[in-house]
């Protein structure tokens, strides 16, 4: 039912846009029309009289449309799981006096607790994980979190900094444990998330199993620039002058500003290109269409969903230049599992393993992925959950 009205929500407020663009042309061409009749000094009161309508019109349309929206925000739900034991909860929880949102599912509450750690900052990924392991489910209570500055959390927090996702990241462990009854949970990190589980990790190690890394970021700036050469070296083998052209154009990272976003998306979406035409990788990634349009998010979610992806990365991802785990996180006292794909042309390898090979933690294990890219969880979903599920017979 829930998925149902969402649709309906989605479609009329589509329609009441189209109304309401409409109407505006009509206010336009009316007004233009009557103020070309008072400059000519020709009375005539049939625009007087469409304008007056279309106004009323309009102001029903408006009307509308905020019905729609405050409908589709209070009416967004993740879909339900049978079971008696079952969980299947959208929340919004209070974590250090903001108030930010979780989704919560699980065949039997009484499971063990993941905490997915979307990448970004910025991103939200609540609906992509449901879609992609919902596998996970069946052995694990899997919580999402759309982090302060992302989607349905788009609003939390007023200037971002890196240590409010620690301490919200902490908060938000402290909630599941003492919710569900546990000592500790796990964590699967994705992309910049892996980097905040081992933030995490190393500020509270008693409460959690283990993290699991993917898409391993571990020094930000080196990374950057990395990719950025690497896109630069695509384009010229490739003959593509105007890639060429605009990455020199640009100049190589850091940057800081209000084009951050845009100037990094010209090399990360090009080597996301490069992966999604890659055969060795099985699965291309994202369905973001898919993903935005999902019962999770209403209307307003749905714009913050990309707000949240150009803002809030624009303003907190220059704040991690100078993010180095080799240096600052290079003993953690909670086992890592680290998997990798093999055609990860993103977050590169070879800083992975230089990370891994120096870390020291009471336990680590290396797992490649041989066709998977920068999201194995995506790209080789089915072993991905099977390594997963492998780690609670473990702990």
């Amino acid at each position: 039912m829930g998925n149902i009205f969402h649709w309906i929500f989605t479609v009329l407020f589509f329609v009441l846009c189209f109304v309401f663009i409409v109407t505006i042309g009509i206010l336009l061409i009316n007004g233009m029309a009557l103020l070309i009749k008072f400059i000519l000094k020709k009375q005539n009161g049939v625009h007087m009289k469409v304008i007056r309508s279309s106004m009323m019109g309009l102001c029903l349309v408006v009307t509308g449309i905020l019905t729609v929206i405050f409908l589709s925000q209070n009416t967004a739900t993740t879909p339900p799981i049978e079971g008696e034991d079952s969980i299947a909860e959208l929340i919004k929880v209070d974590l250090n006096g903001e108030s930010q949102w979780i989704s919560v599912r699980g065949v039997d509450q009484n499971n063990e607790i993941i905490l997915f750690l979307a990448g970004g900052p910025g991103g939200s990924q609540l609906a992509a994980v449901r879609h992609e392991m919902p596998e996970l489910e069946s052995e694990f209570v899997v919580v999402g979190w759309d982090q302060p500055g992302s989607a349905k959390s788009f609003g939390s927090g007023d200037e971002l900094v890196v240590d409010d996702y620690i301490k919200d990241g902490l908060a938000l462990t402290e909630y599941l444990c003492e919710r569900f009854d546990k000592e500790k949970i796990y964590v699967i990190g994705e992309s910049w998330g892996s980097a905040l589980g081992v933030m995490l990790a190393s500020e509270r190690p008693e409460r959690f199993h283990k993290i699991v890394s993917t898409g391993t970021m571990v020094d930000f700036l080196e990374t950057e620039l990395i990719d950025y050469s690497r896109a630069l070296e695509i384009s010229i083998k490739k003959g593509d002058t105007d890639k060429m052209v605009k990455l020199i154009e640009n100049g190589a990272p850091p940057y800081f500003g209000d084009d951050v976003t845009w100037k990094s998306a010209e090399y990360l979406n090009y080597l996301g290109n490069e992966m999604n035409q890659n055969p060795e990788i099985s699965n291309p990634g994202y369905q973001t269409f898919r993903d935005i349009f999902s019962q999770e998010y209403g209307i307003l979610d749905k714009i913050n969903y990309l707000r949240g992806i150009v803002q809030t990365f624009n303003h907190v991802y220059p704040q991690l230049y100078d993010v180095d785990l080799r240096e600052s996180y290079g003993t953690l006292d909670v086992p890592v599992k680290f998997i990798v794909g093999k055609h990860d042309i993103n977050a590169p390898t070879e800083l992975a393993d230089e990370y891994y090979n120096s870390l020291n933690a009471p336990d680590k294990e290396w797992v490649w992925f041989e066709n998977s890219g920068h999201s194995p969880w995506i790209n080789e979903s089915d072993r991905f959950i099977d390594e997963i599920k492998k780690m609670k017979s473990v702990y």
